[in-house]
């Protein structure tokens, strides 16, 4: 094959960003193999380097591979025998498609081959030999057809012209059908004389247009006969029929109909099939002798051909019979007999489940043998996936990507892609491709529940598992290996907790104190092992339980002071008065620091009674002269916890007729060095101090709700009301507890609440301990309690109104404008009984003396 015969054109699309262009060749018919057809890496301006990496291939329809691409060269290779003939028959122009694939990006190019006619093959006759009669009475200018001669090649190369051999009767006329092809005809120039010649031998040459060309060669025989006047004649040269293709044999496709004007034999007409028919046209049809219908006999197919010209003639019985010849046009009528076929290309898979839409998956080629709308065929997909077809170029589709994939909700895809023709009834295909979709780690880890809530009692054993941290990760493989881990976060907890990295079990390294911690906040860190790496953090609450193993304390009477402290109650005290109060607390929570008290032992058990809830200690009776001055009281102090833990509590309490002979004795047992002294002075000063801070404090906010609700003067005085209001219950009794005032004192000017609620303490996970509780109530302090101390402080009752111990003294600085909260009739800020608590009483008169 020569440069000179390759023809080379590139046709740009733009139509895809994968279609690049079309290019066709042309090569001539049993091309060698291995012929270059041309060079395709050059007409498509491809880098030759990159094409092992790119996959090139060449791919086409049919069972053979008529075509390959060098890949050193980028030349178009012959590699199957190529016959037009068997190709494509009588068809020109021949063309083989083909197309070219190339990946790394995707890339496909279409291209066309066009096939090329060589002088091959020498026309034929159907016979060697062929015999005609011919009446002596035909008069110049008789035609009489010539088998015709068959010469598979096309073109120039195809039967071109007839020959005669020279003689002075006939001459040749040399016609042309409709499809190009030529025949023969004889033509009567001279009248034949049967008694001058009786018969001739002529010589018909068949040539076609090849250089050199090549010929085929027939004997014509002919006898000439005694005439028979008339010859049969046709009402019309040419007949015209339409028949659908797959009709059922036997369908009548035409009648044709001759006369003859000769009686008897001379005009009887037979109907024959001409000459001029083919053979192949004689197995598709059948021809009634008698009454000239055609009928079919064969199964027609339109994709076959299109249209049939059949020669007739009809015949008369005279002894030299009459010949008339008729042609029969039949078209084909196309149906819808053909399905689409779907081939797939290329299917590219496991899809990444991240891959942007618009990923080509797959590609594929439709294709339907029939033509006009039975031929046109649309692809489609089922609805719901996020899949979708696209067509840039006549009969191929791209499968791509139309949405988000999410492996975890759809691993693999079996994609049902339906090709269906137009038409009637449609035809269909189906073709099914599995899409496989691959992991990504798109999917942090997960756990069960986002924050826990542990409870460990105290005093546990060291390194027991206390929690099991659940957490999936619908990932695969690595992306969904997790590994659990504590955060960083507060330092004081890195020795007490740990967990196991691989089943995120928590366990707790050390023992656990209730009364030291009551909660730990910890955060577990669960990640997978995907790149990058996902995490979720999970928060983790471990609180701790209280075990009943702490005994109630005695904060009043000091269990440990050097001086002994008596409450004081005077002769005559009726039953049912209040003498003191033992204060006590218990660092456990709940049942097991609830306090109960019983009087264990006592100078008189007959006089006094404890409660058994609030500690308070009455008069169980009224006091008599007879009375013993002094009393020793043991109280038992017990929780409810198990098991039970108790203390003892000893109250002193002495009768005394006036607060004179008290003081006496409390200034003999007070000693002058004791260190305790300056301490209350400046706890004292303290809670003055505190208490005007919060005085002025109420004092602003009552000024503000005033200007905000316009002045009202009712208003002004709910606030001011407000800010002196009697403090909660918890303030009350710590105040007493802390050894501040004296217990009856306290129960004089406020209404004491019940302690069996104040005492019991129902601790929450998030609720400190009860003994921090009480000891930030006493540096809080009461402003009405503290001006009454120090008013107490600064002045003392007169000996004459000691005398009178009926008589309600108050003293001037702890009374205040709205202040309330008096019992039994007695204003606030009195000091009925004249009753003094003993180390309250030390510290006034050691202030009044400095």
């Amino acid at each position: 094959v020569t440069t000179g015969q390759v023809l080379s054109l590139l046709l740009l699309f733009g139509a895809s960003d994968w279609v690049s262009a079309a290019i066709r060749y042309a090569i001539p018919e049993e091309a060698r193999r291995g012929s270059a057809v041309g060079n395709v890496v050059a007409d498509l301006a491809l880098d030759l380097g990159r094409l092992p990496e790119r996959r090139l291939r060449v791919v086409s329809g049919g069972n053979k591979k008529y075509f390959g691409v060098d890949l050193a060269s980028g030349a178009l290779l012959v590699n199957e025998r190529i016959d037009r003939e068997e190709l494509c028959g009588a068809l020109s122009p021949c063309s083989l498609s083909f197309e070219i694939v190339v990946e790394n990006p995707l890339e496909l190019y279409s291209g066309t081959v066009e096939i090329q006619d060589i002088n091959d093959n020498d026309p034929a006759f159907p016979s060697s030999q062929a015999r005609l009669e011919i009446s002596e009475s035909v008069a110049a200018g008789a035609r009489f057809p010539l088998e015709s001669a068959q010469d598979p090649d096309v073109g120039i190369n195809s039967l071109q012209t007839y020959q005669l051999s020279a003689n002075p009767n006939f001459a040749l006329d040399v016609q042309r059908r409709v499809d190009g092809s030529k025949y023969a005809e004889l033509v009567l120039e001279k009248e034949l004389d049967r008694e001058e010649q009786k018969e001739l031998d002529l010589v018909l040459t068949a040539l076609d247009g090849g250089s050199p060309p090549r010929s085929a060669h027939v004997q014509i025989h002919i006898d000439v006969v005694d005439a028979n006047d008339n010859a049969p004649v046709f009402n019309q040269s040419t007949y015209k029929a339409s028949v659908r293709e797959n009709t059922p044999s036997g369908t009548l496709v035409a009648r044709i109909s001759a006369y003859d004007l000769d009686d008897g034999p001379n005009g009887d007409i037979v109907y024959s099939f001409s000459s001029h028919t083919p053979a192949k046209v004689r197995e598709l049809f059948a021809l009634d002798s008698a009454t000239g219908e055609l009928r079919v006999k064969g199964q027609l197919d339109y994709e076959e051909t299109k249209l049939y010209e059949i020669y007739l003639q009809a015949k008369d019985k005279g002894a030299v019979p009459g010949v008339a010849h008729c042609k029969v046009l039949v078209e084909v009528v196309d149906v819808n007999d053909n399905a689409p076929e779907v081939t797939v290309t290329s299917v590219y898979s496991p899809v990444p489940e991240d891959a942007a839409p618009g990923t080509v998956v797959a590609l594929l080629s439709v294709t339907d043998l029939d033509s006009h709308d039975n031929g046109l065929v649309n692809c489609f997909i089922s609805p719901g996936i996020p899949f979708m077809l696209s067509s840039s170029l006549k009969n191929y589709y791209t499968l791509k990507t139309e949405g988000a994939l999410d492996r975890e909700k759809a691993a693999e895809y079996n994609i049902t892609i339906t090709a269906r023709d137009s038409g009637s009834p449609p035809l269909s295909a189906v073709k099914h491709i599995l899409v496989q979709v691959s992991d990504v780690n798109d999917n942090a880890p997960k756990a069960s529940q986002d924050s826990y809530d542990v409870y460990v009692l105290e005093n546990n054993v060291p390194g027991i598992p206390i929690l099991n941290v659940s957490a999936t990760d619908p990932d695969l493989g690595r992306n969904a290996h997790l590994s659990y881990s504590l955060l960083q976060g507060d330092p004081a907890f890195a020795h007490l907790f740990s967990i196991n990295r691989e089943n995120g079990t928590l366990y707790l390294l050390t023992s656990l104190d209730h009364e030291d911690q009551v909660e730990f906040s910890l955060m577990v860190q669960v990640q997978d092992g995907g790149f990058p790496l996902l995490a979720t953090n999970v928060s983790v609450s471990v609180f701790v339980t209280d075990l009943n193993d702490n005994a109630p304390t005695v904060l009043y009477p000091h269990p440990n002071a050097t001086a002994t402290f008596t409450d004081v109650v005077a002769p005559g005290t009726p039953a049912g008065h209040m003498v003191t109060k033992v204060v006590a607390v218990d660092a456990d929570a709940g049942y097991n620091a609830w306090i109960s008290y019983t009087l264990l032992q006592a100078t008189d058990p007959s006089l006094f009674s404890v409660g058994l809830h609030n500690g308070e200690i009455f008069t169980a009776r009224q006091l008599r002269e007879d009375d013993a001055p002094e009393h020793t009281l043991v109280i038992l102090l017990k929780d409810h916890g198990e098991p039970v833990l108790s203390t003892s509590a000893t109250v002193f309490i002495s009768v005394a007729e006036v607060v004179k002979e008290v003081l006496t004795d409390l200034t003999d047992v007070a000693p002058a060095s004791d260190p305790r002294r300056h301490v209350t002075f400046y706890l004292i000063l303290a809670v003055i101090l505190v208490s005007a801070a919060f005085f002025i404090t109420m004092l602003s906010v009552g000024i503000f709700k005033c200007y905000k609700w316009r002045k009202s003067k009712e208003l002004y005085n709910s606030s001011r009301s407000t800010t002196y209001r009697t403090p909660g219950p918890f303030h009350h009794i710590d105040a007493v507890r802390g050894g501040f005032t004296p217990p009856s004192f306290y129960h004089q000017v406020y209404l004491t609440t019940d302690s069996r609620q104040s005492d019991l303490l129902c601790k929450k996970p998030f609720t400190s301990s009860p003994l921090g509780s009480r000891q930030g109530t006493i540096r809080n302090g009461e402003p009405g309690l503290y001006h009454q101390i120090v008013g107490t402080a600064s002045r003392l009752p007169t000996p004459a109104e000691q005398a009178q111990p009926n008589t309600d003294w108050r003293f001037s600085q702890t009374q205040r404008p709205g202040t309330s909260g008096s019992q039994n009739g007695e204003e606030a800020g009195a000091w009925p009984n004249n009753q003094f608590d003993t180390e309250m009483l030390q510290a006034m008169i050691l202030a009044s003396a400095n």
